[in-house]
C-alpha cells in the first residue's frame, strides 16, 4: 500500500482545479496547499535524516524539530490568509489543512502499522 502515503498530497492537489473553477477562495487555498506541500516535503527529508542519524538524541530531535516546524508553518499560512485576504480565504485554508491532516493521519495509521499491526515484543520485556 505504498500509493496511499501520499494520499493527503494527492487530494490537495487534486482540489485546485475545484477551487480555480468554482470561484472559492483562491488566496486560502494557495497558502494553504503551498504550507503542505512545503512541510510535507520538509517534514520526509528531516524523518530521513533523523533515520541515518547515529544517535537515539539526535533521531528524538530532528523528529521533534519535523513535528514542531510543520505545526507552526501551517498555522502560520492559515493565520495569513485569514489576515492577508479575508475570512474566506481563512475559513478555506483551514478547511484544507483539516481534510489533508485527517487524510494524513488516517494513512499514516494505515501504512504504518502502529501498535496494532507489529506485534513484536520490545527487548527484555517478559512474555
Amino acid at each position: 500500500m505504498p500509493y496511499l502515503r501520499y494520499l493527503d498530497v494527492s487530494l490537495v492537489l487534486a482540489t485546485a482545479p475545484l477551487v480555480l473553477l468554482s470561484g472559492m477562495p483562491r488566496l486560502g487555498y494557495a497558502a494553504a496547499a503551498g504550507a503542505w506541500l512545503l512541510t510535507r516535503a520538509g517534514s520526509a527529508l528531516l524523518q530521513a535524516r533523523a533515520h541515518r542519524a547515529g544517535s537515539a538524541a539526535s533521531r528524538a530531535g530532528l523528529q521533534l524539530v519535523a513535528m514542531m516546524s510543520r505545526v507552526w508553518l501551517v498555522a502560520g499560512a492559515v493565520l495569513l490568509a485569514r489576515y492577508a485576504g479575508g475570512r474566506d480565504d481563512g475559513i478555506m485554508a483551514a478547511v484544507l489543512v483539516l481534510v489533508a491532516f485527517t487524510v494524513y493521519f488516517a494513512t499514516s495509521l494505515i501504512t504504518r502499522g502502529g501498535a496494532v499491526r507489529t506485534g513484536a515484543r520490545a527487548q527484555g520485556r517478559p512474555s
